[in-house]
């Protein structure tokens, strides 16, 4: 699971300096955009040699469908204009910024848009600080800045910038994360709680919903004997790395063999495997704002891919209202435990 989007208007915003005549698009016409939204002001300013990344599923799916040229990783080569969309996790942010100053070609330029109240100030002294200045304006609610043609980024903070996007090593060393993943530098409490209550008995083919770093994953593997496979469907792309190392550590820690999958998926779009069990910590929140919806979309598209005796193992926050759809679509559902603010749902025999 990822961080949730930005406003709308952060990405409306982001070409107000080309409508004041601030800047003007590259003569030959390429523009990288990083963290990239699809939106009808894009759209309408659409030029070939356009790259939009994206590494969400859901966002990425939504450009491909308007036509975009879409990448998840950013790419290798230059390009003298680079947009992007900072995130709210400072240090993902500061990474972003290194990348897009690595990927900007000499006399390019670099420009951002942030929400006024999502860290506007302190995303744009960010991009100062690194670029050596910035210039900047403001515009529906949110700051634009961008770096000058002749900016000199400083070279000790691009290598340490650049390095907080590595995958690094939490919970004494147990896994791997990345910065600006849900609960990056920690196991949260809710996954904790689920993995604690799961039987040993799961068997066959097992899969994580909205897996993050593979937490759930490695624990299914580890107190499973008798399962077979994980396939881990997550949407954000950035934590598919540290999830194939989670897996293939815990793989490797078995006495039993297991094969393992790691999938870029939306989840809420379906799932075309079928499974024995199914565990899930699903999202229920895009930026500020609870999404139960997004949670009953899980449960649903579980549900599909059940086989018709599978069980689905789920935890949630206590406030958000699941159980009916959980008995729309299982026969048997029980609440296992409710504690610290969260719930662990059993739900079994597909209707």
């Amino acid at each position: 699971m990822a961080s949730g989007p930005l406003s709308d208007a952060a990405s409306d915003a982001l070409f107000v300096p080309f409508d004041t005549g601030d800047l003007r698009f590259p003569a030959d016409g390429r523009v990288l955009v990083l963290r990239a939204r699809d939106g009808f002001r894009a759209r309408e300013l659409r030029r070939p040699g356009w790259v939009m990344q994206q590494s969400f599923r859901p966002f990425a799916d939504a450009l491909e469908r308007s036509g975009w040229q879409v990448v998840a990783d950013v790419p290798e080569e230059t390009f003298p204009l680079v947009l992007l969309l900072p995130t709210r996790q400072r240090e993902e942010t500061r990474a972003l910024y290194a990348r897009a100053l690595s990927r900007v070609a000499p006399g390019g330029v670099v420009l951002a848009s942030v929400p006024n109240a999502e860290g506007a100030r302190t995303a744009e002294a960010d991009l100062a600080l690194l670029a050596g200045g910035v210039a900047s304006l403001s515009k529906h609610k949110c700051r634009v800045f961008w770096t000058r043609p002749d900016a000199t980024p400083d070279p000790a903070l691009m290598r340490d910038w650049l390095a907080l996007d590595e995958p690094v090593c939490i919970a004494g060393g147990r896994y791997v994360s990345r910065r600006g993943l849900f609960a990056w530098d920690r196991v949260d409490v809710a996954s904790a709680l689920l993995a604690e209550v799961l039987p040993g008995d799961l068997h066959g083919a097992v899969a994580d919903l909205g897996a993050g770093f593979g937490y759930l994953s490695a624990q299914v593997l580890a107190r499973c004997p008798a399962v077979t496979r994980v396939d881990l469907y997550e949407a954000e792309g950035r934590a598919l790395e540290p999830a194939r190392r989670n897996l293939a550590a815990a793989v490797e820690a078995r006495a039993q063999p297991a094969l393992f999958d790691v999938l870029w998926r939306d989840v809420t779009a379906g799932i075309d495997r079928r499974y024995q069990a199914i565990v899930s910590n699903p999202p229920f929140h895009q930026g500020r704002a609870d999404l139960p919806e997004l949670g009953r979309a899980f449960i649903e598209r579980a549900a599909d891919a059940l086989v018709k005796d599978g069980v689905l193992w789920m935890v949630a926050n206590r406030h958000l209202p699941y159980e009916a759809t959980l008995l729309s679509r299982f026969i048997q559902v029980r609440t296992v435990v409710e504690r610290d603010g969260f719930k662990v749902f059993e739900a079994r025999g597909v209707r």
